[in-house]
């Protein structure tokens, strides 16, 4: 059970490295992927995304964990930190 543990904590830390690398690469956040706070939010006062930074994200995200996220899983809260991204990709299938 503790390997299963470890095992779906290495997933989720490489799922997060990859969507730091998708908001640094593709939305041109200018920061380091350390410097991204996890809980910071994505738009208004935190990494200061707008509604096409949205819609260049959802697609991002579908392409590089080959993921189709539905209409219904796009409200505020999946969008709302990193974190919540992280969820978002994994309660898709999406796999790093």
């Amino acid at each position: 059970m503790e390997a299963d543990l470890e095992a779906c904590l290495r997933e989720r830390e490489a799922i997060l490295a990859r969507v730091r690398e998708i908001l640094i690469e593709r939305l041109k956040v200018d920061r380091g992927p350390d410097e991204i706070d996890l809980d910071a939010p994505l738009f208004a006062t935190g990494l200061l995304l707008d509604s096409v930074d949205a819609v260049e994200l959802t697609i991002a995200l579908e392409v590089g964990f080959d993921i189709r996220l539905s209409e219904d899983s796009l409200g505020p809260n999946a969008f709302r930190t990193v974190q919540s991204l992280v969820d978002l990709v994994i309660a898709h299938g999406g796999r790093a």
